[in-house]
């Protein structure tokens, strides 16, 4: 798109000023020059129900830019041309002072509100006349279950077809899942593992230090299940197990990581934690330490019901159902307030069927590791040969994966003005996300899941072994 609007609904949020805003001015800092031709005479158009002024809307964004080092003449054109508009969307009449204030005939419509929102305003764009080139842009969660994943569908198509649709999950921007693509289909070392006869079990794990952070409006209705697991590591499993696409066009990758989802179901093979039999588990924090700083109970933050029994960490597990997976648990988990967090996919592999005899020490089972942040690439190997000719002991080798100044809301935007849905979440697969996870959300609410304990500052939970 070049001469387009970016209009952000919910433009006074946290999202737009931590994510959206950096992400635009990261394709500023470090994009190539067709990032810059996208970006070329936008409109940054924020609109929310409150009255900001334009200079402060601009003071906004600017700040934004300066944060990922975006700076020039295209930044500076970019921040001249930010207006702002004060609008209810769900109000027919407000949206001709919202189109009004649109540059061009290309629009991008980019809800940063919650879902129930996003179908109302949906609802009012039926009868909106929008222009021809309108391409629509939704923040997760994608409904509150199958069900209203569907719904929320529904009335989106209804506004434009499903290709100027972008339903933005940043975990598809990752590094580590861009770069799992290369990792898996480029590599000779790794595909030829990249299975259940080798792989014995799969880990994408993604805790962080962080509390609430004043967010219980949201999250004390969704929990780290909803919040994390059923939208971006159920994305990023489908990167990690889908099969080799023809192509990384928006067609071949998504239909081959959608196959992947539909084969995906909760574990039904026995036991994979501790001392229970359940296929999930979850927790939430109560008071502690977390580096220099101290963290109330999660029941005792402003906000929060403590009868919804949010849980702030969460594990599943689930199996991939195709002749290259079944039978290898693949366990999500992300957890907050936790003290040393990991956050990486973790492939565990089989032990080998002979070790030579008269060794020492122990060998132990190969690991390959992604890391998220920074994007790292780890290996857990077997060695001999030092002190002890034929000692056996492991060896980590790791390295760091090639960094961006592109941030992954950075590579979001960069579909979405470009209408690109590669790295987007379709319609169908919002819904399977739901249909995963739905049976464990059936168990929890009927309380045959145990809601534990952990202090915050910790790994967890007692009885909770960190593999």
């Amino acid at each position: 798109m070049t001469n387009a609007t970016l209009l952000i609904l919910g433009a006074t949020g946290d999202l737009t000023k931590r994510l959206l805003l950096p992400g635009v001015g990261s394709l500023i800092a470090g994009g190539e020059q067709p990032d810059l031709d996208l970006l070329k005479g936008l409109t940054l158009l924020g609109s929310a129900r409150s009255e900001t002024a334009a200079d402060d809307w601009r003071g906004v964004v600017r700040t934004a830019f300066e944060g990922v080092d975006a700076s020039g003449d295209l930044a500076e054109s970019i921040i001249g041309k930010a207006a702002y508009v004060k609008a209810d969307p769900t109000e027919p009449d407000d949206w001709k002072a919202l189109l009004d204030a649109a540059d061009g005939d290309e629009l991008v419509v980019y809800f940063a509100l919650p879902p129930a929102v996003i179908s109302k305003v949906a609802d009012v764009l039926k009868d909106v006349d929008l222009p021809e080139r309108t391409v629509l842009a939704v923040e997760k969660p994608f409904g509150s279950d199958a069900e209203s994943a569907a719904r929320l569908n529904e009335v989106l198509r209804a506004v434009v077809p499903e290709e100027r649709i972008h339903r933005v999950d940043h975990f598809l921007g990752h590094r580590a899942t861009l770069g799992m693509l290369a990792l898996r289909f480029d590599n000779r070392l790794f595909d030829p593992v990249w299975n259940a006869d080798d792989v014995e079990r799969v880990e994408i794990v993604y805790d962080e230090q962080l509390g609430l952070e004043g967010r219980a409006g949201y999250y004390d209705t969704a929990g780290a299940l909803k919040d994390m697991l059923q939208s971006h590591l159920l994305q990023v499993l489908s990167v990690v197990a889908t099969e080799a696409p023809a192509t990384v066009d928006p067609v071949d990758l998504r239909d081959a990581t959608a196959a992947a989802l539909r084969a995906t179901r909760v574990w039904e093979h026995g036991p994979v934690f501790p001392n229970t039999d359940a296929p999930s588990r979850r927790a939430r924090y109560t008071e502690g330490d977390v580096g220099d700083r101290h963290l109330p109970s999660y029941v005792d933050e402003e906000g929060v019901d403590a009868s919804r029994n949010t849980e702030t960490l969460a594990e599943i597990a689930l199996e991939v159902r195709t002749a290259r997976w079944a039978g290898v648990p693949f366990v999500l988990r992300s957890g907050k307030a936790i003290g040393s967090p990991r956050d990486e996919i973790r492939l565990t592999v089989r032990p080998v069927r002979h070790r030579p005899g008269g060794q020492s020490g122990e060998g132990e089972q190969e690991q390959i590791v992604i890391g998220f942040k920074p994007p790292r690439l780890g290996l857990r190997l077997t060695a001999g040969g030092g002190s002890m000719p034929f000692g056996l002991e492991p060896e980590n080798v790791d390295g760091e994966l090639p960094r961006s100044a592109v941030t992954e809301y950075g590579e979001v935007i960069r579909g979405v003005l470009g209408n690109d849905p590669t790295l987007s979440v379709r319609g169908d697969v919002a819904e399977q996300c739901w249909r995963i996870v739905q049976p464990i959300l059936d168990a929890w609410a009927k309380d045959e899941v145990p809601l534990d304990e952990y202090a915050a500052g910790s790994a967890g939970p007692e009885g909770w072994q960190r593999h």
